[in-house]
């Protein structure tokens, strides 16, 4: 069961909550859900356009969408406050103009907060966007996954698996390359784990990473 279900998801109610907080019909269900999808899209996508600085771990690492009965709140999660540009009030007013442009709806009102990212190396997106530029550079990707590893000591985590799969290191049999350090117990409900799954494009093809890091048990 710790490898068919995702640990979020396995999770919710117990250590995870939900990232999008809103309730709908049946019939409105799908569309409420392709509605966060654009929301989430447009703003990774902006903000990797106005990104002035090169480290990864300065990206944003979730985004929370909360939807009331006429106000849409999005808490954005980020390494870096000043991310977004030069001046912080003009870029959040931008990007709800270009938020609002994908909305179904233009009766929504929309409220936009960022917050930052205490322990940045403690969360997996931020760990698998760096083996993704390390992978595309052509650094060896045990030396990429070492090296996340070590990040992670720098944030008090209890453990964390790193997992690769596709054509590593361009050969033609893909195969699923892992490595662990300390405890992560994917059995355990009641333990923390942040999850993350990104996708690479490399010269070689497509490449898939999972991080998995235990924070604690509650």
């Amino acid at each position: 069961m710790g490898q068919k279900i995702n640990p979020l998801g396995l999770r919710l109610g117990e250590t995870q909550k939900h990232r999008s907080l809103w309730f709908a019909q049946s019939k409105g269900y799908s569309l409420g859900l392709r509605e966060d999808e654009k929301i989430r899209d447009c703003i990774k996508k902006y903000v990797q356009k106005n990104r002035r600085i090169s480290s990864v771990f300065e990206g944003i690492a979730h985004i929370e969408i909360q939807k009331k009965i006429d106000l849409i709140q999005i808490i954005i999660h980020i390494g870096s406050p000043n991310l977004l540009k030069e001046s912080r009030t003009r870029g959040i007013k931008e990007l709800q103009i270009n938020v609002q442009k994908g909305l179904n709806s233009v009766n929504w009102k929309l409220n936009i907060a960022i917050t930052k990212v205490t322990k940045p190396y403690r969360q997996p997106h931020f760990l698998a966007e760096y083996i993704a530029l390390q992978l595309k550079n052509r650094v060896s990707f045990r030396k990429a996954m070492k090296k996340a590893i070590e990040l992670t000591k720098k944030a008090d985590t209890k453990g964390i698996q790193v997992q690769i799969a596709g054509r590593i290191d361009g050969k033609e049999i893909a195969r699923v390359e892992w490595i662990r350090e300390g405890r992560v117990p994917l059995q355990t409900i009641r333990a923390k784990i942040d999850h993350c799954s990104y996708t690479v494009r490399t010269i070689y093809g497509v490449l898939g990473i999972k991080i998995w890091i235990f924070v604690d048990k509650q």
